[in-house]
């Protein structure tokens, strides 16, 4: 028989073991990132502590009641405010928009048009995960998809490859790469080209959800809904989920994209997008990868008080302007940590 104290003594000890396994296992316990993976939702989640950042959707998603045909996947969705409020909407009622993601209005190949903007005749398929790294101070997340035809042909690969910053008080930096190769044949991308007025939207969409009071900011100031106009970044800042406070996101070019400064279309019921090569024909040649870059920048507040305009500066400053010689890796891990400083209260202007 046990004694009494050596009773007390195992018992002690086992709920120090639970409590540390449940400690383990709890979000609120793991400081710094990790990832998520719901396989059966084809949904992974990327957390920076306790709250969510971003989620990418590598499996097909549909919402209840929507047609089958309306399917789409390899995108990002929803992506977060600092305070935890759904900044990006999917399946709303009056586009076929989807969070963050790229696909073009216009793409030819082999003679057959297709529209996989419009999620027809062309689609985004998973392939793989290329990387999938966290830690305390940030995470990278690189996938390959494949365009793939209606009758199943693989007609080119892409890679998009995210990297998340840690957060600061006022905002978290991500960056985009997102590359294209074609297969064996041509293909011709463009934006909207022959409907709405030519209005030239495409590539890099971020769409956002039932924005309230929004303000669209760029480079040049307050903005008007528009087509074609060309900026080095733009902003949208709302009231999103009910909540009083004002956040957003805005998108920044980098200075070596192709045909830079680039036009964009700008909407206020909740959309950005850098719309290259607008109404413009852009070939993709077999075996020549089409790289474009960009960052995500979060913030609470408006632009102004977001410092959309200095984290601008901040990106230039990693990614070396046009033209220039580019940092090293080690240099912009240490330009970012700059960044964070600068832009927190007290900081440098």
């Amino acid at each position: 028989m046990i004694s009494a104290p050596i009773r007390i003594l195992f018992g002690s000890l086992l709920g120090l073991w639970i409590a540390t396994v449940v400690a383990a296992e709890s979000p609120q316990s793991t400081p710094g990132f990790r990832f998520v993976e719901e396989p059966e939702k084809g949904i992974l989640t990327l957390y920076e502590n306790d709250r969510p950042v971003l989620a990418y959707n590598f499996g097909d998603q549909l919402k209840p009641g929507v047609s089958a045909d309306r399917k789409r996947s390899c995108y990002v969705h929803p992506i977060y405010g600092l305070d935890g409020e759904i900044l990006t909407d999917d399946f709303p009622g009056d586009h076929h928009h989807r969070g963050l993601c790229g696909a073009w209005a216009h793409a030819k190949i082999d003679g057959k048009t297709t529209d996989p903007w419009d999620l027809r005749g062309l689609h985004t398929r998973f392939r793989r995960w290329i990387q999938r790294q966290s830690s305390a101070d940030g995470a990278v997340l690189a996938v390959e998809n494949a365009w793939v035809l209606d009758d199943g042909s693989e007609v080119a690969s892409e890679t998009f490859r995210l990297r998340v910053h840690k957060a600061s008080e006022i905002g978290r930096a991500v960056d985009i790469k997102w590359r294209i190769t074609a297969a064996d044949k041509p293909i011709e991308i463009a934006g909207r080209k022959d409907t709405y007025g030519g209005a030239g939207y495409g590539g890099l969409m971020l769409r956002f959800r039932d924005p309230k009071n929004a303000v669209l900011t760029t480079d040049q100031g307050r903005q008007p809904d528009s087509n074609h106009k060309a900026f080095a970044w733009a902003d949208l800042s709302s009231q999103f989920g009910g909540s009083d406070k004002m956040s957003g996101a805005a998108i920044f070019v980098h200075p070596d994209h192709t045909d830079a400064p680039v036009g964009w279309t700008l909407r206020h019921y909740g959309f950005l997008n850098p719309a290259w090569p607008g109404v413009n024909l852009f070939t993709l040649q077999p075996g020549k990868p089409l790289t474009l870059n960009y960052r995500l920048w979060v913030h609470r507040g408006d632009a102004n008080s977001g410092s959309v305009r200095q984290a601008y500066k901040a990106y230039l400053r990693t990614v070396g302007s046009a033209g220039s010689a580019k940092p090293s890796e080690t240099t912009k891990t240490r330009l970012v940590m700059e960044v964070q400083f600068e832009l927190a209260p007290g900081g440098r202007d």
